[in-house]
């Protein structure tokens, strides 16, 4: 939160008040009430001030006589810089129901999309936030829009929450559009919800009482609180169980929030001590954390009733982290990103970082006029990411049918550039075979071997293309 110049955010409310004057929303409601809830979203997580005065003045432009030029002499180039690049997303936004044709508006429109988030991802962040704010109030709109909109969100900007890990916006925006989606199906799972959480009250007041008694003992301090599964998330965990609800063993779960990381593997041991364990079912996070930064320690165990219960154990600030994700520090995170990218240091970058450098680079090659691969791009930034390991258990989150040359890239441009072969889970595999949830990936090479042009078929991702590309480019010369 601003703590410094106060006076600048004062004085965008007070612009904003007075380009929206006489507007209203659908709701009936001024319409200065939508950019005063941006404004304290965007507070809430912590942003910096240029960007929550932009959130303030986001629609301005696209919705007033209010030019970018005002903007820029009362706030500074920054400020109009993020309100131009929200007003282009916004347009963008229109061709986005429409990605799957690669019609060439649509295109256009990705296009205009791609160069508003390549350069500063805090335009991201502000679009979030206002898409938040208006699933809160999509009541007010006709049945087509609010399906229209809730659709989006489940395709586009709730992954892209998940991608920057902000669980709790990723989570309410999925349930709220989810809603609207699919009504009849959201309301059967609530029900089914509540009534298994009904159920299983009891057991989970009487396991509370056995961990907090145990963690007392050993001197742990510790906070304990139940964690309800979100409606969407069970519907997609049903898809991939058949329906069966007896498949899905994070329905309760329990969060145990200490002090520090020596406490968390003390709580793993006291919890195991007192119910057993479910075989494969312990994840440790915070030896190696998901992509996307999040830590914590997770592990399913059976209760003395035969509850099936999940545990997440993380420190107080991991799971700030995981409830907020990157939005407090991104700023800083970006400004880092783009000095590396600049000095050419992408190798070096934090892995959930690389996907930010890979729209810089697709921004750069767009306003340079170069052809950027619309599909292999949807792919990289929306689809579905699996992870894959490699042999010494490291992971690593790629695109849904990535190769293993995409792989190599990850970790290494001198890996890739010198791949002669792939084990896959332990066998001999090609480097057409599309990788999968869960394999542990070998790549094997030589220093004899140098990259070919064919390889250029033999992978997805904008990051190994680019690799390649500049290895191919630098043999020619």
């Amino acid at each position: 939160m601003p703590t410094k110049d106060s006076e600048r955010v004062a004085r965008a409310v007070e612009m904003a008040k007075k380009a929206h004057e006489g507007q209203f929303r659908k709701t009936g409601e001024p319409y200065i009430i939508h950019p005063m809830a941006v404004k304290k979203i965007l507070e809430e997580w912590g942003m910096d001030e240029d960007t929550i005065i932009a959130g303030i003045l986001h629609d301005t432009v696209e919705d007033t006589d209010l030019t970018l030029a005002d903007i820029k002499k009362e706030f500074g180039e920054s400020v109009a810089f993020l309100v131009d690049g929200v007003t282009k997303l916004s347009t963008a936004r229109t061709g986005m129901r429409d990605i799957d044709t690669y019609l060439p508006e649509t295109r256009d429109n990705f296009l205009r999309l791609m160069i508003a988030l390549g350069d500063d991802i805090r335009v991201l962040i502000i679009k979030l936030a206002d898409r938040l704010h208006n699933l809160r109030t999509l009541s007010a709109l006709p049945p087509d829009k609010q399906k229209k909109i809730a659709k989006e969100t489940l395709e586009v900007f709730a992954p892209l929450a998940d991608r920057l890990n902000m669980g709790l916006l990723r989570v309410e925006m999925a349930d709220l559009s989810f809603k609207y989606v699919d009504p009849k199906r959201y309301d059967y799972l609530k029900d089914l919800i509540e009534k298994y959480n009904k159920s299983a009250e009891k057991s989970l007041k009487r396991i509370e009482e056995e961990i907090s008694e145990a963690f007392k003992k050993e001197k742990i301090k510790f906070t304990l609180s139940g964690r309800v599964k979100s409606v969407y998330s069970l519907h997609k965990k049903l898809a991939k169980h058949n329906q069966n609800i007896n498949e899905i063993y994070d329905l309760i779960a329990l969060r145990v929030i200490v002090d520090d990381i020596t406490d968390c593997y003390l709580a793993l041991g006291i919890i195991h001590s007192l119910y057993t364990p479910m075989g494969g079912r312990i994840k440790d996070y915070i030896a190696m954390p998901k992509q996307n930064g999040y830590q914590s320690l997770h592990t399913t165990v059976i209760t003395k009733d035969k509850r099936v219960v999940e545990f997440q154990i993380r420190t107080k600030e991991m799971h700030e982290y995981a409830e907020r994700g990157l939005a407090a520090s991104f700023y800083y995170n970006e400004q880092k990103v783009t000095e590396n990218y600049k000095k050419g240091k992408i190798e070096h970058l934090p892995t959930n970082l690389l996907w930010i450098t890979e729209l810089q680079m697709t921004a750069a090659k767009l306003r340079e006029g170069k052809k950027v691969d619309y599909k292999k791009l949807k792919l990289n930034l929306f689809a579905d990411k699996i992870f894959v390991y490699t042999p010494k258990g490291d992971i690593i989150d790629l695109p849904k049918g990535s190769l293993p040359l995409d792989f190599a890239y990850r970790l290494h441009s001198e890996i890739g550039d010198h791949v002669i072969g792939v084990k896959i889970n332990g066998k001999m595999s090609n480097l057409n075979k599309k990788l999968e949830q869960g394999d542990i990936v070998e790549i094997l090479t030589s220093k004899n071997q140098t990259p070919k042009t064919s390889w250029l078929d033999k992978i997805i991702t904008s990051h190994a293309r680019q690799k390649l590309m500049h290895r191919l480019n630098a043999d020619k010369k």
